[in-house]
């Protein structure tokens, strides 16, 4: 019965873990040691030294039950509960369950995407009625060299920002992202601005991580900037060279408080202050699964500084770029090819 009941153990996929009321593995099933990447060794070793990530080693040593917390790894997005065995009185430890969520939320991301490009459509038909409405009312006035004159400058502003995004961002989706960010932020009352320093050609990273990353970066920008001194303002910046992807993302919001930088990454942390975020941490773990990282500064780096008012804060990402195939069909890294006149 005993090997009966082991084989079925480590045959569940879900992750399973026992931890003493010392706070020591006593036990990992196979689900949980790959879910985990726990070292062979892991048994018998506390929760505090296996390289976890902080929040889920607190959780797994806190000998509390605990209910669907999400934990972010390097790599997966995990579910974790927690209950405590008890035997009368006396506590023996936790049983903690794992579940791979990581496909879900690449999936829900994905929703929020779409719905985010829905609600941008539907931002921009609204504003398109209303300039209609305008313009068949001064029609309708008789004025209709006025109702002639503010269409075209409508029309003239609308293709003056479609210019500017798809002459900086020739990579479609953040082009296109970054066009339905303009139009949710302008509802808003945002002024959303790309640098004029900004220039990108199609980049070979995975599209999903990228949206993951800058829509992240400028929702909460957005947040942010609403809650400063008017005017609001986010500023866009995305560059590639060296072989390095730059995106920066400041705001003219209140700033951060210098104590709480270190965890603006760490799951449940928000500008709102619920505690219920998980945008930037979503951000921070996919920077890291393209091979590079994000930092955020505060003061004068942020959009602020370009007289938007308040201090803001900024985030700046970099990601390394895949060497580029040459056209002789030989793969050559840009930053060690020789500049020759």
């Amino acid at each position: 019965m005993y090997e009966y009941h082991n084989a079925i153990l480590h045959a569940v996929r879900e992750g399973l873990l026992l931890v003493d009321r010392d706070g020591r593995l006593t036990l990992a099933n196979d689900g949980a040691r790959e879910l985990l990447g726990l070292p062979g060794d892991a048994e018998g070793r506390h929760v505090g030294d296996l390289g976890l990530s902080s929040s889920l080693a607190a959780m797994l040593g806190s000998g509390e039950s605990r209910s669907d917390e999400i934990h972010l790894t390097g790599e997966r997005v995990l579910v974790a509960s927690a209950a405590v065995v008890r035997s009368g009185a006396r506590s023996l430890g936790t049983v903690v369950t794992l579940r791979d969520h990581t496909e879900l939320q690449a999936l829900t991301g994905q929703l929020d995407a779409e719905r985010g490009f829905a609600e941008s459509l539907r931002s921009a038909a609204h504003e398109a009625a209303n300039r209609l409405h305008t313009v068949v009312a001064l029609v309708e006035l008789g004025r209709a060299d006025q109702a002639v004159e503010f269409a075209t400058a409508e029309l003239r502003a609308a293709q003056r920002l479609t210019d500017r995004v798809v002459g900086a961002v020739r990579e479609p989706v953040l082009a296109a992202l970054l066009l339905g960010k303009s139009a949710a932020a302008a509802e808003r009352g945002v002024d959303l601005v790309i640098s004029p320093d900004s220039e990108l050609d199609d980049v070979a990273l995975d599209a999903r991580d990228l949206v993951t990353i800058v829509g992240n970066l400028i929702d909460n920008a957005i947040d942010a900037a609403v809650q400063g001194t008017p005017p609001a303002r986010v500023r866009v910046h995305l560059r590639a060279e060296d072989g390095t992807f730059l995106i920066r993302v400041a705001d003219s919001g209140p700033g951060l408080d210098p104590g709480v930088v270190r965890d603006v990454f760490r799951r449940g942390w928000s500008t709102k202050g619920d505690g219920r975020g998980l945008g930037l941490a979503m951000a921070g773990q996919a920077a890291r699964r393209l091979g590079g990282g994000i930092e955020v500064g505060t003061g004068a780096q942020g959009a602020g500084g370009q007289g938007a008012g308040g201090q803001g804060a900024v985030f700046t990402v970099r990601l390394p770029l895949p060497p580029r195939p040459a056209h002789d069909g030989v793969t050559r890294d840009p930053a060690r090819e020789e500049v020759r006149p």
